[in-house]
């Protein structure tokens, strides 16, 4: 079931179908499982991320729904997230690995690997109640189904438009905001918040495509690109943290070192890459583009 909202027809419905269609996408990826358990922790978190912006677009008009639900699939997604983040560290030093700068660095990094494989495997043995939660989670992705059903919005096609004008216009601002702080102060947490604001706006290219095709195809496609460099950036301050945590896992004082001089280099060259096409993401003026998102609702109900 596609993940969108077509202007011509009951705004209530199509918000129903989007998210409770990505919902039951998230609960076959649990209960069907046909990668393993990593692969399908990470498919249900991703649909997860997807109805949180959708409820985010539309928060000003259902603000208790849009509160209750986002606590309810957050803490739910935490609750499964332990083991999917283990893997995601062992990718990112693979990632690390791909760029080294030289054969002794990769051999370092490859000892890495393998170390943080072997942190991984112990997580999950130690997590003995992991078949418990995933067990549990699709009932409570039923229940915020049912929330889902309950849901009406009773503007007409102008109020709608509006709706999803001012979500689109709130989150591109907050985007901005969030470029800012990152020139201004390059932290773990400012370009976090500028990634998940990105997610958010991938999630509307792909929620609003009817409205302009082949434009919100291209600006999904840029979006992407950027969340991909930020997503590697977020996941490498997480292997500094955990460096800094659990340096037990790393007894190889040389191969410390080159992890964390590998780490600060792609770290400053991903994040000026990322400041550069965020400018292009999101460069244009946050009203306009709302204006424009309302004005090309309207022409398709009209």
């Amino acid at each position: 079931m596609p993940f969108r909202i077509r202007p011509d027809h009951s705004f209530t419905a199509e918000f129903r179908k989007a998210a409770g269609g990505q919902l039951s996408h998230a609960i076959r990826a649990l209960e069907e499982r046909p990668e393993g358990k990593h692969e399908a922790v990470h498919a249900f978190r991703k649909k997860l991320k997807r109805v949180r912006s959708l409820y985010r677009l539309v928060a000003s008009e259902v603000p208790a729904f849009r509160e209750s639900e986002n606590v309810r699939l957050r803490d739910l997604a935490m609750s499964l997230s332990a083991i999917r983040d283990a893997t995601a560290l062992i990718e990112t030093v693979g990632y690390l690995k791909t760029t080294a700068r030289n054969t002794a660095e990769a051999k370092a990094l490859g000892r890495i690997v393998a170390a943080l494989e072997n942190r991984r495997d112990h997580m999950a043995e130690a997590e003995a109640d992991i078949d418990q939660k995933l067990a549990e989670a699709p009932g409570v992705l039923r229940d915020a189904i049912a929330a889902v059903e309950e849901v009406h919005f009773n503007g007409g096609p102008r109020r709608n438009a509006r709706l999803v004008a001012k979500g689109w216009r709130d989150t591109t601002s907050k985007a901005r905001k969030a470029i800012e702080h990152c020139h201004a102060e390059a932290s773990a947490e400012t370009f976090h918040t500028l990634r998940k604001r990105a997610q958010d706006c991938r999630a509307y290219q792909r929620l609003l495509r009817p409205l302009w095709p082949a434009a919100m195809k291209a600006k999904y496609e840029v979006t992407t690109g950027l969340i991909d460099l930020l997503g590697h950036i977020h996941d490498l301050d997480v292997l500094c943290a955990l460096v800094e945590a659990e340096p037990q896992h790393f007894p190889n004082a040389d191969d410390l070192a080159r992890l964390l001089d590998a780490i600060i280099f792609r770290q400053q060259e991903d994040r000026r890459a990322a400041l550069e096409r965020a400018e292009d993401v999101f460069g244009d003026d946050p009203q306009e583009e709302a204006d424009r998102i309302e004005l090309l609702w309207r022409a398709q109900v009209s």
